[in-house]
């Protein structure tokens, strides 16, 4: 099995990756919806009310992107069961031939050293700007910090550049897995 790691700057175009992955029969796995499924975990939920008082994932959202602290013990809260998850991930899909999974901190996480490839998504500032002010419903000051917060792509075997549109996005998909 080859494992493949898929990251991208908030609004790149991440989930669009996942979706063609997905319309071409492959595994694609999203740690940020897994992450989402955490805050039903018991022993999650009461170091969560214990650390910021409030399962409500916004607010919590809204306090670690303004507080670097809060953020990583957020992180040392969430990432040991995410780390678990991606290896069940691997062990109960070790019979496919490829298994994608995202996430938008997967090179700031460490996690990326979990896999074979890896492969980021990039779109330019501009259009990733406004694709989060209208998708989150966010000013353009609070969207502007979030886009300085995301994974870069630094460590990426392959890059995708999101700037035109879904028919070039599939292209550069499908140049990367003949690739893999």
């Amino acid at each position: 099995m080859i494992k493949v790691g898929i990251s991208g700057k908030i609004a790149s175009g991440k989930s669009e990756v996942e979706k063609i992955l997905c319309r071409l029969n492959y595994k694609v796995f999203d740690l940020d919806i897994i992450s989402h499924n955490l805050f039903e975990n018991e022993s999650i939920k009461n170091a969560l009310l214990n650390e910021f008082k409030t399962l409500d994932r916004k607010e919590i959202g809204n306090v670690v992107f303004n507080d670097l602290e809060k953020k990583e013990k957020l992180e040392n809260i969430l990432y040991p069961e995410l780390q678990k998850i991606i290896f069940e991930l691997f062990e109960e899909n070790k019979n496919e031939k490829y298994i994608f999974i995202s996430g938008a901190l997967l090179f700031k996480s460490g996690f990326y050293n979990f896999f074979d490839k890896t492969i980021f998504v990039d779109a330019p500032e501009n259009i990733r700007l406004e694709r989060l002010m209208k998708r989150n419903n966010l000013d353009k000051n609070i969207a502007l910090e979030r886009l300085n917060l995301q994974d870069d792509g630094n460590f990426a075997d392959f890059i995708i550049q999101n700037n035109s549109d879904i028919d070039n996005l599939k292209k550069q998909v499908l140049e990367i897995l003949e690739l893999i």
